[in-house]
């Protein structure tokens, strides 16, 4: 859908929203620029603004294409529903890493993918105030234009590199899958925010990582990202992650789906 030309106008818009929207308000947002959406879920204008922009932007690029964004499902959850659609449609988070953005912190990212039928097409993942851009797309990974490729597959859970959300993330009925699986005396590391953590999978800093939640803009970028880089994401189910949502919890992502599998059986307990 997108020629190199297309995928270049796409990263540009993304570092323009960055540069034009994103981070003058970085550090500079009042008291009234912060909301809570629920309990522990801040937006801020700086996410509304970034999402319209986006969304004005991109579908310029692509006619006839639809946007599904985290601001803009909170509004109307029926968005949702355009990932079912025949139309391309770009799955936006305009500030992955809000609460970071929120205080100070330069671990936020823009996230963006594109998405037609359920396929996952194209990613963005732009980390301005750290610097860099990734990339994803059917010519592989990329960071700033150096390939990614995903850690070594496992071949046994003793010590594997595995990072996951803090357990206050954690639904309750999954917390039993988890402690079963650290019992396998895996190495386990938390994560902060998805964007920056799906970089750090693609570029094989880590060899696999476990996801509680499915929402798409936490993921759509991300998971086109890992898999260009030569990886796999797969729900507890075995089926591959599925933009449009239903996917078992918690999905895995891994360097190829023996690893994956691996991972899996060692989540599987009784509930």
């Amino acid at each position: 859908m997108l020629d190199e030309t297309g995928i270049a106008a796409v990263e540009e818009v993304v570092r323009r929203t960055a540069t034009e929207v994103v981070v003058p308000l970085f550090g500079a947002l009042a008291t009234g620029d912060i909301e809570e959406k629920a309990p522990g879920d801040l937006v801020t204008v700086a996410d509304k603004r970034a999402e319209e922009y986006l969304t004005r932007e991109l579908t310029r690029i692509v006619p006839g294409s639809k946007v599904v964004g985290e601001e803009g499902v909170h509004a109307d959850p029926d968005v949702l529903d355009l990932l079912q659609g025949p139309d391309p449609v770009w799955v936006i988070d305009p500030v992955d890493g809000t609460e970071a953005f929120a205080t100070g912190s330069p671990r936020f990212s823009i996230m963006v993918g594109l998405a037609q039928q359920g396929r996952l097409l194209a990613s963005w993942i732009h980390a301005p105030v750290l610097g860099f851009m990734a990339t994803g797309s059917a010519r592989g990974a990329f960071v700033d234009g150096e390939p990614l490729r995903v850690a070594p597959a496992a071949d046994q859970l003793r010590h594997l590199d595995l990072v996951l959300p803090r357990p206050r993330w954690w639904p309750e009925p999954q917390r039993p899958n988890f402690h079963a699986l650290f019992a396998t005396g895996v190495s386990s590391t938390f994560f902060d925010y998805a964007g920056l953590n799906y970089v750090d999978l693609a570029a094989g800093r880590h060899t696999v990582m476990l996801l509680p939640w499915e929402a798409p803009w936490d993921h759509a970028a991300g998971v086109q990202l890992h898999e260009a880089a030569g990886g796999v994401v797969i729900g507890m189910d075995g089926n591959p992650f599925q933009v449009g949502g239903g996917n078992a919890l918690p999905m895995i992502a891994a360097p190829d789906r023996a690893s994956a599998l691996l991972v899996r059986d060692a989540l599987l307990v009784d509930q």
